[in-house]
Parts: structure tokens; C-alpha cells; sequence
């Protein structure tokens, strides 16, 4: 097996009475996009800076390319890139100059740095706007230069904290091919969001993080496998007796049931042919109902189980 690329045993990180990080333990594969979700102040920001080095912790090791991070470790620093949530750009420099000072940190061959920036500019479509000062970009047009100066050194490593914020659907969805475009090319990414649908979409594993914990990790389908419910049927009918509710309860798998407003709603956990069961009873009982609707768990509903909090809780 490949080294990972990030690995983390037992790190703990006390802020006087308070424990940020509590024995946590984490492994990021070469080649992964991977989910770090959590409530805010569930550790997720204190984690990735102890990963930089940027934050003393007081137990546990962590490990960048099989090598222990330290504040000096400039050989690793260089090989990795950061998008952090704040955008952090310098107001007075242009498009071209941001790009090309952050790219300069690292690569110091003048020709070579050029190369970098031009490509970095193409790869986030800026090109008509490199002469623009940052005030004059959009919401989503900052990010993407936010982005630009993190990843223009090429780095293997790249942290994206947020990216999506507060940005239109259009250059919400030009990040997204993006980060996975620059997978594509070799980079291992690590991803946090608020936005459930966006990294159940492009991350090939997450992690769930409470209280300073890992509390659970695997892909998404992985994740739903985890928690009790497996199915959602919402039927529309106007009106049912407490003894069918207490049928439709007794049937294989269904674990709740709740009507209200004229929607019935069946939680099932587990099973292949949960609607069909429900659908057989109510037709058996000659019981008239309108649209039937049949939700699969989420991310969310993972989520919301395992922490019992909500994202932005």
C-alpha cells in the first residue's frame, strides 16, 4: 500500500479547559477528494492547522508524504496549496500580480514562475480580467482567484476551506470542475463545505467531525449504510385510521410512521421492497391515496443522525 498522504494518530489539542481535538485519528490517501464535514466548532479549522504546523497540539503525530510535520518543514509546505475561506488577496495588485506573488512564494525560476501564473489564470478563466483590481471582481470571480493563488505553485496537497461561499450557482459549479479537474491532473484535495449535495458530489470519502472527534468516515454510500433509516415513502392521503398506522407499522422494516397535513410518512430501515409492501397494504385495505414520493437517505440524514446537529448548527 501507497504512503498515505496525510496521516494522523491520536492528535489531541487542548485550549486550557477546553479539548479542540479529542484522540483523533485520520488517514488521506494519495489521489482522494476528501469530505471533512462538521458543526462549526466541531475541530475542522483547529484539525487542518495543526496539519500546517500553524497550531502547537499537546499529544498524537501527524504525518505529511510519510514525513512528521513541523513548523520548518518547508520541503512539505512547499507541495502544498490553501484556499481557505476568507478570501486573501492584496487589494492593490491586479489579477496578474496576486496570482504571480502567492506562485513567487514557491517558484522562484522567473520563466517558470510565468508559465505557472498563465496556466493558473487559464485554468480558473480569468484571462479577460487579469489587468482587474480585486474590488472590481464579482463574488464568484474573487474565488476563483482566491483559488488561482493557492493551487498556481502546483502544489500536491491542496486545502479548500469554503470555496463555494456565498457565490452564484454558475461559478459555484465552475469551482466544482475545477477541484475535481485538478484531482484529475494528481493533487489530493481535502474539501469542507456546508453544502451537503457538493460533497456528496465530488468527494471520494468523508469524514464526519464532532466534538474533536471522528466519529465516522467511508464514502457517502458507505455512510448511509451506517444509520437506521434506509427509506423515506411520503403518500398523500386524506386521512388514515390509528389502526392502519399501527399496521403499516408492524410490516418488515418500517420502524416509524406519522401522518399529518395529509401526507402519510413511512421510515423503513433496511429492506428492498419497502414501497411496495406499503403500497399493497393501503390497496388491500381499499384505502384511496394521491402521489407517492420515495427518498433514499442523504448526506444529511447521516449528518443529522450521527451528530444529532445540524451543518451550521
Amino acid at each position: 500500500m501507497s504512503t498515505p498522504v496525510i496521516k494522523i494518530e491520536n492528535l489531541v489539542k487542548r485550549y486550557s479547559d477546553l479539548v479542540a481535538i479529542d484522540h483523533f485519528n485520520l488517514e488521506i490517501k494519495d489521489g482522494e477528494i476528501f469530505g471533512l464535514l462538521g458543526p462549526n466548532g466541531s475541530g475542522k479549522t483547529t484539525t487542518i492547522n495543526c496539519i500546517l504546523s500553524l497550531l502547537s497540539f499537546d499529544k498524537g503525530t501527524i504525518e505529511v508524504f510519510g514525513k512528521k510535520m513541523h513548523p520548518d518543514s518547508y520541503d512539505l509546505k512547499r507541495q502544498i496549496g490553501i484556499v481557505m475561506q476568507n478570501v486573501a488577496v492584496f487589494d492593490t495588485l491586479t489579477v496578474y500580480e496576486n496570482i504571480d506573488y502567492f506562485c513567487g512564494l514557491y517558484i522562484k525560476d522567473k520563466n517558470l514562475r510565468k508559465q505557472y501564473v498563465e496556466e493558473a489564470i487559464a485554468f480558473v478563466e480569468l484571462d479577460q480580467f487579469r489587468k482587474f483590481y480585486p474590488k472590481k471582481l464579482s463574488g464568484g470571480l474573487l474565488r476563483r482567484l482566491n483559488i488561482a493563488c493557492g493551487i498556481a505553485h502546483k502544489p500536491k496537497l491542496i486545502i479548500l476551506d469554503e470555496p463555494t461561499v456565498a457565490v452564484d450557482p454558475q461559478s459555484r459549479n465552475k469551482i466544482l470542475e475545477g477541484i475535481v479537474e485538478l484531482n484529475r491532473q494528481g493533487a489530493t484535495i481535502i474539501y469542507t463545505s456546508h453544502y451537503m449535495e457538493e460533497v456528496e458530489q465530488i468527494c471520494t470519502r468523508i469524514a464526519i467531525m464532532d466534538s474533536g472527534k471522528n466519529i465516522a468516515c467511508g464514502t457517502a454510500d458507505e455512510l448511509k449504510q451506517m444509520i437506521k433509516k434506509s427509506e423515506k415513502i411520503t403518500i398523500e392521503i386524506s386521512s388514515i385510521s390509528d389502526e392502519h398506522m399501527k399496521n403499516l407499522l408492524s410490516l418488515p422494516h418500517v420502524y416509524d410512521v406519522d401522518y399529518s397535513n395529509g401526507q402519510l410518512n413511512v421510515s423503513c430501515s433496511g429492506g428492498r421492497h419497502n414501497l411496495i409492501h406499503v403500497l399493497e397494504y393501503l390497496q388491500q385495505q381499499d384505502l384511496s391515496f394521491g402521489r407517492v414520493y420515495s427518498e433514499l437517505p442523504t448526506l444529511n440524514d447521516v449528518f443529522l443522525e450521527v451528530t444529532g446537529k445540524e451543518l451550521r448548527d
